[in-house]
């Protein structure tokens, strides 16, 4: 199974979209597994459901972090590799921004609020379990062309 369908199941499980991407790659951080679930659940619903960035992107720019922070040479360079996945992901998807990305598969970007139950319907109508596995898959590629 690819770190993609992981964060794909995660979500599914009913993991928040940071944390499922996140989670993807808990093995290869230096942090515990716990803690890094903690670390990453006011990220989803766009930063608890403000709709800003989409929690699965936070989730892949908060693991490149965790996991080429102390092998780029500056501040610049980690800006460098965390602007090219995004723009990547912005790419692939459209925007960045958990509002714009629900809007354009036409479901109600409202904030605030409750997350709202997991059903199928839920899952059906929503992008974001193919939003978590784009986030992964572009960590992913990245990670192959350049391992830590």
């Amino acid at each position: 199974m690819t770190r993609a369908e992981i964060a794909k199941s995660l979500f599914m499980q009913g993991y928040t979209c940071s944390q499922a991407v996140a989670l993807a790659f808990a093995d290869l951080c230096k942090i515990d597994t716990e803690e890094l679930k903690n670390l990453m659940l006011p990220f989803g619903g766009g930063i608890a459901r403000l709709r800003l960035t989409c929690g699965a992107v936070s989730g892949m720019v908060a693991i490149s972090g965790l996991l080429f922070a102390d092998k780029v040479e500056n501040k610049a360079k980690m800006y460098e590799l965390t602007r090219e996945l995004c723009e990547k992901f912005q790419v692939k998807n459209g925007s960045l921004i958990c509002a714009e990305l629900l809007k354009g598969a036409n479901v109600n970007a409202s904030s605030g609020g409750a997350p709202e139950e997991r059903t199928e319907q839920y899952y059906k109508k929503r992008p974001c379990h193919e939003l978590v596995y784009d986030a992964a898959e572009i960590l992913e590629i990245y990670l192959s062309e350049n391992p830590i």
